[in-house]
């Protein structure tokens, strides 16, 4: 029994791709089989494809012993993990692979393929090498595409990367002669929808063999929801089918790049006839993009470190000018190429109280002043725009030398202020078709997605290349450099006058940290005065469900304590090291925990930096994971603590697992309501897995900086 693909039915909003149910099809696509058994009696309760034919009229209700053998059987209940695969299977001439929902398994079946095991591990073993000696990540990626077309035997293969906007761009691309080219066309983030990508860090390969496939249905139709987000044959989306008629391919392949856990990209495979890819063929693809994915990633730690000793190179030379000149203004007129070559600007200037001094291609003297008389105005923090006429429009006059924009204010007593700008970078962005371009609809016409992917040039003025994190970084450091060299000159020079420059070195601390402090001071005796009266009020009841309810309240208190006094310790109140801030607050909350739990934390922390009040909402976060870890993975004894924290390019991963008893319920009570509210807060996302034992939770947010009031105002909103 087949059914057709229906009717692809718009609004003028293509968003509505954001929720469409793609992981619940109720179809598979025509080239397999899929089996539903439960996993307790291994019994057929539903299945799709041609079952009839492969396997009698009387294929439902049969065992997984009578209809793939005794071996497939043993593989299923053995089995403990969620994947099993089949390498055969008792009817000839198929093979396949099954996977765990809940109290069933779905077992999908293809045909078996002759490829030779010696062949596809030669082919691995030579890409695997080729990838090694590849110089950079262009290069790695356009070896990667001739190599998986080389496998696969597609018409083209690109290598596809997601963008910070989650747009993307085609950085590589191999195709047969004749055929049109995407190389380094940019694609809208609409085109792949966000609970697609989330598929494609779930399943790493997807194929569709033709996509003129009438689509086979789940029977019995009662078990149409089932969640095929794992099963590979899954019937694809109408609306992706459409969009590949569009392009003008007949079979499309694709293959997830994940780089430590995220959806760096993928490898989009085009074929301009039907083809399909056997399972051996697309397990050896996943292999090797699990190998190039590792490349990417030491690639890119490679380009990252070079800049980093680049960086810090400059910075000696920088160190050196500070040691030897006392005279600021001598200082700045023979370190301003210096300085400007550290962060790979076209110009840089600095305004010395009436003085300026430049270096480099510079807006004119009085744009300069202009643009210093508003940054002034915007905070301590270095700040760093690759758009400066967007925030400040007076700058569109002379974007040609100074669209980027890094600054740092050394004083605000004696304005010192260093600015490095970057020439405008007119950038010819090349779209396969219009992102911009309105979909307005005549009537009696139905809306097909993306129909035009010709060349669309959009030429982007006003931006500059952007400042890296690498340099943000670097500018901070500087910025603490010249502080301290500020400080020893008034040292030397102006003893007369130490109280300018206690009140210049100190001027942050003087104003807000000293505030902060005290504020944090009440907040704790506030905190131990309601731990006292809860305290008091749980001894004084005799209900224990209420005792219970006032102990978790105290616990929670402690810890909201213990995140906030830890934060304080450290000299700066505005940015902090977040692995040096969770170290301290966990030997801290062994200390609270009991000394069972000492040797118990297994702890693997990056070095990430980030405002202290995101600091203050990741401490709670893993606060609160550890409690509920203590309470309810081991059952309230002692176990295994995993936490780590990893950053992956503007953002930064903590993970909390544990080895214990795994998840016990979905009951949504205050931590986890808190737990949520907490994320919000840091603009992330919450995921919970089962660690196989155990619970897994990772928390995903942006690392961010001090928000200046000119970002501020960029974003619209004030904190």
């Amino acid at each position: 029994m087949n059914i057709s693909l229906p009717t692809v039915q718009f609004g003028t909003d293509i968003s509505e791709c954001d929720r469409e149910p793609i992981h619940i099809p109720g179809s598979i696509q025509p080239h397999g089989l899929l089996l539903i058994v439960t996993a307790a009696d291994q019994r057929v309760v539903a299945g799709a494809g041609r079952l009839e034919t492969v396997f009698g009229e009387d294929w439902l209700g049969q065992t997984v012993t009578a209809l793939l053998g005794e071996g497939a059987s043993q593989l299923l209940g053995d089995s403990v993990r969620p994947v099993c695969v089949f390498s055969e299977v008792a009817t000839a001439g198929w093979e396949g692979a099954a996977h765990r929902d809940g109290d069933r398994w779905l077992i999908e079946l293809e045909p078996s393929d002759a490829h030779s095991a010696t062949d596809i591990l030669s082919w691995i073993d030579d890409v695997g090498v080729s990838f090694e000696r590849s110089g950079g990540l262009i290069e790695l990626c356009e070896r990667a595409a001739k190599n998986f077309r080389s496998l696969i035997g597609f018409d083209r293969v690109m290598i596809y990367r997601f963008l910070d906007d989650d747009s993307g761009v085609v950085i590589a691309e191999d195709a047969a002669p004749g055929l049109a080219s995407y190389l380094n066309h940019h694609f809208p983030a609409s085109d792949i929808p966000q609970q697609a990508r989330a598929l494609y860090l779930r399943n790493r390969v997807r194929v569709i063999p033709d996509v003129d496939y009438q689509p086979d249905p789940i029977r019995p139709a009662v078990e149409a929801g089932v969640d095929l987000s794992d099963v590979e044959l899954r019937s694809v989306s109408p609306i992706h089918i459409q969009y590949l008629k569009n392009m003008g391919v007949a079979a499309s392949a694709s293959i997830s790049i994940v780089k430590d856990g995220v959806l760096w990209g993928l490898v989009a495979c085009h074929h301009m006839a039907p083809r399909h890819l056997s399972a051996p063929t697309r397990r050896a693809a996943a292999l090797v993009a699990g190998g190039l994915a590792r490349q990417i990633t030491a690639k890119e730690q490679a380009d990252d470190y070079r800049e980093r000793l680049r960086i810090r190179a400059d910075e000696d030379v920088i160190a050196a000018h500070l040691a030897s000149d006392t005279d600021p203004a001598h200082l700045f007129k023979t370190a301003g190429a210096d300085l400007r070559r550290m962060f790979e600007a076209d110009g840089f200037a600095i305004i010395d109280g009436d003085t300026i001094h430049v270096d480099g291609a510079t807006p004119e003297q009085d744009q300069i002043l202009q643009v210093a008389g508003w940054f002034r105005q915007k905070g301590v923090e270095p700040f760093h725009t690759d758009s400066l006429s967007t925030l400040f429009p007076a700058a569109a006059a002379y974007r040609e030398r100074a669209s980027g924009l890094l600054a740092i204010t050394l004083s605000f007593q004696t304005p010192t202020i260093l600015m490095w700008f970057r020439a405008e970078e007119k950038q010819v962005v090349e779209w396969a078709g219009n992102p911009h371009k309105a979909v307005n609809l005549q009537p009696g016409e139905k809306l097909t997605p993306r129909a035009s992917f010709d060349s669309w040039s959009q030429v982007v003025l006003g931006k500059a290349r952007r400042w890296s994190h690498t340099e943000i970084e670097a500018a901070r450091r500087l910025l603490g450099r010249l502080y301290d060299a500020r400080q020893n000159r008034r040292i030397r020079d102006l003893a007369d006058n130490l109280s300018i420059a206690v009140a210049d070195k100190d001027r942050l601390i003087a104003q807000q940290e000293t505030l902060l402090k005290e504020v944090n001071h009440r907040v704790q005796n506030s905190l131990q005065l309601v731990m006292a009266f809860l305290a008091l009020q749980g001894r004084a009841s005799e209900d224990p469900a209420l005792t219970a309810h006032l102990t978790e309240a105290q616990r929670r208190l402690s810890a909201v304590a213990l995140v906030h006094r830890r934060l304080y310790t450290d000299d700066n109140v505005q940015s902090i090291d977040l692995s040096r801030y969770l170290s301290d607050l966990i030997v801290d909350l062994k200390g609270s925990m009991g000394a069972e739990w000492e040797n118990q934390f297994v702890l693997d922390l990056a070095p990430v930096t980030i405002a202290a009040d995101d600091a203050v909402q990741v401490g709670l976060v893993l606060v609160e994971l550890i409690i509920n870890a203590q309470k309810y993975a081991y059952g309230g004894a002692p176990g295994q603590i995993f936490v780590t924290l990893e950053q992956h390019r503007a953002r930064f991963r903590l993970i909390v697992a544990d080895a214990g008893r795994g998840k016990t319920g979905t009951r949504k009570g205050f931590g986890t309501r808190m737990l949520d509210s907490m994320v919000r807060r840091l603009s992330g996302t919450l995921e919970v897995t089962d660690n196989l034992p155990g619970v897994r939770t990772v928390l995903t947010a942006p690392i961010t900086h001090p928000r200046s009031p000119a970002e501020t105002i960029a974003n619209g909103t004030y904190q």
